[in-house]
């Protein structure tokens, strides 16, 4: 009988061995099953394509901004009093002069008509005295009194017509009357809200841009304005004002543009999208911004490159590339591409997010991805 550590040895190398055949066995199948894949390639994947060209581009600046009217107060009067007369309907266009409320004035109005009387007889007497002085019939001092009486009660009457004018609420411009809520017979107090007027035709747009562009704005540069109010229109104008200071907690500028409204459509307090176009029309391609990848370390998109095999059809095979690109500016569903392809190049718009380089295409242009300059909502 074998000692036991002899038959334990013999054991182990068995068991030893039996593991390294196992092990090798899974690396052989690894390694086949690593070689027959890799000898299949890569899967095709279905993709839409488009040529790159160059387009019309214009160069602006974009913002938002708030519609202010061209002038624009909330009236009151200086003085209280009963409301007689409002003359004037919510809504109504009114020009400069025109009364708006009238409060009541009758015992004002006659006070005035005392004060008038009271002036002219101490005029007759001023005119009477300086007559008489004038032949020494009296004294220089009476005459100076009396001429003194006359121009206090000629300023009593001016005093008491300026109190009748401030019971007369009149438009100090031309303008557009807000709704109307106040009715004869109210009572009214000093400096209470009466009615609202607004000048709305010119019309400002108030915005700001990054001090960044500074020096690309300028006063008289043309603008374009839309609202979301008003989706089919535009408004034009130009910059009136920019402020002399940057905004310290947001480091923007302050501008003012001056637009045309003649139909008096927009209005104070509007939302407004606002463009500003910076010099002349430049040619640059273009690609619909679903094209671009974007990622932390740049932009990139997938080329469709052909390669020395061929199709089902006969045809050079295609394949994607993947390539870095500099974009620039957005307007709709498009991007400005400065750098990175050319002209006349095939690009991947859509599908690329499944692909990586040496990827097999397969072209479908049936459904291709929104491109346009300028798109519309659905209705």
């Amino acid at each position: 009988m074998e000692p036991l550590p002899r038959r334990m040895t013999i054991m182990l190398c068995g068991v030893f061995l039996l593991l390294g055949l196992i092990f090798a066995f899974n690396q052989f199948k690894s390694f086949m099953i690593k070689h027959f894949i890799s000898g299949m390639g890569l899967p095709p994947a279905t993709v839409s394509t488009m040529v790159v060209a160059t387009s019309e581009w214009q160069p602006k600046l974009t913002s938002v901004g708030n519609v202010r009217a061209f002038r624009g107060v909330d009236l009151s009067t200086e003085i209280g009093g009963l409301v007689q007369a409002v003359p004037v309907k919510s809504g109504q266009d009114v020009k400069e002069g025109d009364l708006l409320i009238k409060l009541n004035d009758a015992s004002d109005v006659a006070q005035l008509n005392s004060l008038k009387a009271m002036a002219d007889l101490a005029k007759v007497i001023s005119e009477r005295d300086k007559q008489q002085l004038a032949i020494q019939a009296i004294s220089k001092n009476v005459f100076d009194t009396s001429n003194a009486d006359a121009k206090s009660k000629q300023a009593q009457v001016e005093a008491q017509t300026a109190l009748v004018a401030k019971k007369n609420l009149k438009a100090p411009f031309s303008g557009r009357v807000g709704i109307v809520s106040i009715n004869p017979g109210q009572f009214v107090n000093p400096g209470d809200k009466l009615i609202t007027l607004q000048t709305l035709d010119p019309i400002f747009v108030d915005f700001t841009l990054p001090q960044g562009n500074a020096e690309q704005i300028q006063v008289g540069q043309d603008v374009v304005v839309t609202t979301d109010a008003f989706k089919d229109a535009s408004f034009t104008g130009k910059i009136t004002a920019v402020s002399p200071k940057v905004d310290t907690n947001t480091r923007n500028i302050q501008i003012e543009a001056q637009i045309a409204n003649p139909d008096k459509k927009v209005l104070p307090g509007m939302f407004a999208n606002v463009n500003i176009k910076l010099g002349d029309q430049v040619k640059l391609l273009t690609l619909p911004q679903t094209a671009v990848t974007y990622n932390p370390y740049g932009s990139t998109v997938f080329i469709a490159k052909t390669t020395d095999k061929k199709d089902k059809q006969g045809k050079p095979a295609l394949e994607a590339q993947q390539v870095f690109v500099t974009t620039g500016a957005t307007r709709g569903d498009q991007v400005a591409i400065l750098k990175g392809i050319n002209e006349g190049d095939t690009v991947v718009t859509s599908g690329q997010l499944k692909l990586k380089n040496g990827t097999p295409l397969i072209i479908n242009n049936k459904v291709q991805p929104a491109n346009s300059p300028d798109p519309k909502p659905q209705e």
